[in-house]
């Protein structure tokens, strides 16, 4: 069995010493790159060979890769780096792994043409100037044998025990039986129709209801696709933390099982969560596990490597037994790692790391996306850019001398928008080109003074001009697809202020590359209706699956009520309050035990929790408040227990309307006095004229289709297992209406309850 493996892989798993060194300087983009590449080849001589592959052999170790350039005549191989700033500042570590691919492409160049030396050359081209430095030596081709031969045996021991874990990986794999003694109603269509996908290459969404075991049901059958389909890795992908514990404990069922394949099973967090030095810079001279990273990263790359659930404990207590950073060796172990779960952002953002390592090592990857109905709203995130003009007004005045002209500039092009603006918001066809300049010229300014002054700036100036980077990517893809709008406010002395927005309405561009690029990707969710919704919004492509699995609950497990004689729009919601209160009152006196009460703000909630209060005061409530951090959520959650009854208020579409597990007397019931529409403000109605405009539902997208998909969401918080008996209010006339109805789960039994209405 052989290995393949890149030239600068290889070199960046040998070759790469010294610190760590995250010290922020704008190097150039993936184009400027490819462009600087294209200008040093124009200036060659007519013979001079562009972009050579090469390929060597090392016992079982096979080496790839493509040569900048080569010129016959000269014979010299060349190594074009891409920069900008001043090169003298390079950090000697860098110089040194750009010489370690020269030299090993120079030692497969001498070996395909049988040279016995050869002109090796590192051109730095700096993208500003396009000024070429060039450094060039001279190394016979026994040499760079031994060099190449050298760092091919250091990469070979780890090669052979990778090649030996996935072959016993895969062969365990296909030997895995599930984990429970079986299937849940509905989990084996789910798992059947998981590995037909990614044994055909095809996308699959599966709408699938929360109690069959979506986590397992999926996982498994993509472990049990390694072998026949020779996948590299398996990306789980979540939008919560409640969703990673989730895919966490599912993957340790599997490793707990008797036939478990040796896998190792990754956790990925966010930097700030990770970092042991939070008060510390990124690099050698600032953090004690930044310093000598890359000289004590082998010993804990082979630590880690022996682990199967690397979580963040696990993950952190190896990384300080080795003095490195746990951040960093996490994304080391990503490269090595079988299955990864992360945030969806680690594979769909602009620069997500995972999406970049499996395009780079050409992996063949499937990914699985769970609760995929949060990722229309992610999607926009990450693909959405704004500015605040107060972060501006603050940032110039501590700014560096050399860097308040700029600052000044992008503030006159700004403040010259509120001139033609006379209400407080307005969205525009596109971004004035004035302003997208200055915001150019002002971090091409600030890329400069960094290259200049290594130390770096202060966070709030380098945090906006990460924003305005941000700005400018995004201002580059502006199309039908996005909303350009400016929002006034009176701040500061009655000044006029604004916060500039380019908005991504539509995920679909940018998301359905990421997920054509897997050999099969998998979205599921106990709320993917109506299909052509989500279709639309996140580009699945035309080939793709989509399944209703069946429920494994029955309709006499859950009493659906709609309530239909109290309105709670807001015009309606001073009237509602005590009508809903003695709504709560009946039922909780009716059947004792745990509620949850939802609604569509923070101030309704309080309205009718203060009332609650003073009419029922021996209910016991708790409340969600603004802005809950995980430690009070935890709490909050920790107030349902099997002999507690009370009534939990919280806002829909918040923290505990989906992903929350309360099984059996921990939840009896749901109180849902919203329908959960989006809030109708000027953005908003920008975003239903555009959805109008694109898709011809501008209301349903904008508004219904995601407010009840927030209803359903909130409502399986009731039934857990195929044991639980609860019950489900929804609160508003409107859930009467057909066309409401018609995107309630199918295995709901609803009864339209009279109420007396005070209104």
């Amino acid at each position: 069995m052989s290995y393949s493996i890149a030239v600068r892989a290889l070199c960046e798993f040998t070759a790469k010493v010294g610190d760590l060194d995250l010290r922020f300087t704008p190097s150039p983009t993936a184009l400027e790159g490819i462009a600087g590449h294209r200008t040093v080849a124009s200036r060659r001589s007519e013979g001079y060979q562009n972009e050579v592959a090469l390929e060597g052999q090392y016992r079982t170790l096979t080496v790839k890769g493509r040569a900048d350039g080569y010129d016959p005549v000269q014979n010299c191989l060349e190594e074009v780096k891409t920069y900008r700033g001043d090169l003298s500042k390079q950090p000697a570590n860098h110089r040194q792994l750009h010489w370690a691919q020269a030299k090993t492409y120079g030692g497969l160049m001498c070996q395909k043409l049988q040279l016995e030396q050869i002109n090796l050359a590192l051109v730095y081209f700096d993208i500003v100037s396009e000024k070429e430095t060039c450094l060039v030596e001279t190394f016979s081709a026994a040499e760079l044998q031994l060099f190449f031969e050298h760092h091919c045996g250091l990469f070979l021991h780890w090669a052979e025990q990778e090649m030996a874990h996935r072959e016993g990986r895969n062969l365990a794999a296909q030997r895995l039986a599930f984990p429970h003694t079986d299937f849940r109603p509905g989990q084996r269509h789910l798992a059947e129709s998981v590995f037909k996908a990614v044994s055909t290459g095809r996308c699959l969404m599966a709408q699938a209801p929360t109690g069959i075991g979506k986590t397992v049901g999926t996982l498994f059958p993509m472990l049990k696709a390694l072998a026949p389909q020779q996948l590299d890795k398996v990306f789980f992908l979540t939008a919560k933390t409640p969703g990673r514990k989730l895919a966490l404990d599912a993957a340790q069922v599997i490793l707990d099982s008797a036939d478990a394949p040796p896998l190792r099973v990754l956790e990925m967090i966010a930097r700030d969560k990770a970092c042991e030095h939070p008060d510390k810079a990124c690099h050698g001279e600032s953090c004690p596990l930044a310093q000598g990273f890359y000289d004590r990263l082998p010993a804990a790359r082979q630590a880690a490597s022996q682990l199967s659930l690397l979580n963040q404990s696990a993950l952190r207590e190896v990384a300080l037994q080795h003095d490195v950073c746990p951040y960093y060796l996490s994304q080391e172990m990503a490269r090595w790692a079988d299955v990864v779960v992360a945030d969806y952002n680690y594979y769909f953002d602009f620069s997500a790391l995972l999406f970049g390592l499996a395009q780079a090592n050409n992996w063949k990857v499937a990914v699985l996306v769970d609760e995929a109905h949060n990722l229309v709203e992610r999607g926009r995130q990450m693909y959405s850019a704004s500015l605040d003009q107060a972060t501006l007004n603050n940032v110039r005045k501590t700014a560096p001398e050399a860097l308040k002209r700029s600052l000044q500039r992008v503030n006159r092009e700004w403040s010259a928008l509120h001139d033609q603006q006379l209400s407080p918001y307005q969205a525009y066809d596109k971004a004035p080109e004035k302003l997208l300049q200055a915001l150019s010229l002002c971090c091409a300014s600030i890329g400069d003074y960094l290259n200049d002054h290594p130390q770096g700036l202060d966070s709030g100036l380098q945090n906006f001009y990460f924003d305005m980077l941000q700005f400018g990517r995004v201002a580059e893809l502006f199309d039908e697809h996005f909303l350009f709008d400016i929002s006034k406010r009176d701040l500061e002395r009655k000044r006029n202020l604004s916060q500039l927005c380019l908005r991504n309405v539509v995920p679909a561009a940018f998301i359905r590359p990421r997920l054509t690029a897997a050999r099969s990707a998998v979205l599921f969710s106990a709320t993917l209706s109506p299909r052509h919704y989500y279709a639309d919004l996140l580009g699945t492509p035309a080939n793709t699956v989509w399944i209703d699995v069946e429920s494994p609950f029955h309709a006499d497990q859950l009493q659906v009520h709609i309530v239909n004689q109290i309105s709670t729009r807001y015009v309606h919601r001073q009237a509602s309050l005590e009508p809903i209160v003695e709504l709560i009152a009946k039922q909780f006196t009716q059947r004792p035990g745990n509620y949850l009460a939802f609604f569509s703000s923070f101030d309704y909630l309080q309205q009718v929790a203060q009332l609650l209060a003073e009419r029922h005061p021996h209910i016991t409530l708790w409340s969600q408040s603004r802005g809950m951090g995980e430690v009070p959520r935890q709490a909050f959650l920790d107030q349902f227990t099997v002999h507690s009854q009370g009534v939990g208020f919280a806002v829909l579409g918040g923290a505990f309307g989906e992903g929350i597990d309360l099984p059996g007397a921990r939840l009896i019931g749901a109180f849902i006095a919203t329908l959960g529409l989006a809030q109708l403000n000027p953005v908003n109605e920008q975003m239903k004229q555009r959805m109008a405009a694109i898709f011809g539902a501008g209301y349903d997208y904008t508004y219904l289709f995601p407010g009840v998909q927030k209803v359903v969401q909130a409502a399986g918080r009731v039934i857990r297992t195929q044991q639980d008996q609860g019950v489900v209010m929804l609160i508003d006339d409107r859930f009467g209406e057909s066309k409401v109805k018609q995107l309630l789960p199918r295995w709901w039994s609803v009864e339209t309850t009279q109420f007396p209405s005070v209104l």
